[in-house]
């Protein structure tokens, strides 16, 4: 049985590309972001739009990983590229948002293949399960969102 997946799959839909009971889906706003603005920091303290898509990847990255069982990128990985630094060279807008959109592509694509059972499995390097992970790696994505929206506005 699966009916607890499919709700997990079913609200990170919503989240990234449906019609999300807060307003807008993530893709919509992601895709409405000025590109020239995003490696702007409001006062010069805050954190740019980009430093939040690369911050969200990161941890989008963990939660892949962990469902993967891949032992290479453990937390210790996830922290070293938590807040890096961006290089315009190599953080690009549109190329976070592919990737962002992949990695999410990935760990729906994996959950498809799991019961419920799953959600009860402890996470590799964390003192949790994967409802947790699951519910917790959703929740990080519209708090950062509400982010990106208000400095969409802001800059």
């Amino acid at each position: 049985m699966n009916k607890e997946i499919l709700s997990v799959i079913e609200k990170i839909n919503t989240v990234n590309s449906g019609e999300p009971w807060f307003g807008r889906s993530l893709h919509s706003i992601l895709e409405d972001v000025p590109v020239k603005k995003v490696y702007i920091k409001p006062g010069k303290t805050g954190h740019s739009m980009i430093e939040l898509l690369y911050h969200m990847i990161t941890w989008a990255s963990f939660t892949l990983k962990r469902i993967e069982k891949d032992k290479k990128f453990d937390l210790k990985t996830a922290e070293e590229l938590d807040w890096r630094v961006i290089d315009p060279k190599i953080h690009d807008w549109e190329k976070g948002v592919a990737e962002f959109r992949s990695i999410y592509s990935k760990i729906i694509k994996l959950l498809k293949k799991k019961d419920d059972s799953f959600l009860d499995q402890k996470v590799d390097f964390r003192n949790y399960n994967f409802r947790f992970l699951l519910n917790g790696i959703t929740d990080h994505t519209i708090y950062h969102l509400g982010q990106i929206a208000y400095l969409q506005k802001l800059v």
